[in-house]
C-alpha cells in the first residue's frame, strides 16, 4: 500500500501530464481496466479451486 504523500504526489504527477480534462478520462479508464484484471483473475483462482475439488473426491 502506498502511503498518502506519494499517492498525492502521483496525483500531481498526473494531472501535469494528462491535464485537467483529461484526468477523470484516464481515472475511469483505468478503474474499467482493474475491474476487469481482477474478474479475470478471480474466474483463474476459481477454476483452479474447481480442479483442486474434483481431485479430492
Amino acid at each position: 500500500m502506498i502511503s498518502p504523500a506519494i499517492a498525492i504526489f502521483l496525483g500531481i504527477i498526473a494531472l501535469i501530464i494528462f491535464g485537467p480534462k483529461k484526468l477523470p478520462e484516464f481515472g475511469r479508464a483505468m478503474g474499467t481496466s482493474l475491474k476487469e484484471f481482477k474478474d479475470a483473475t478471480d474466474g483463474i483462482m476459481k477454476d483452479h479451486d474447481d480442479k483442486d475439488n474434483k481431485d479430492v473426491k
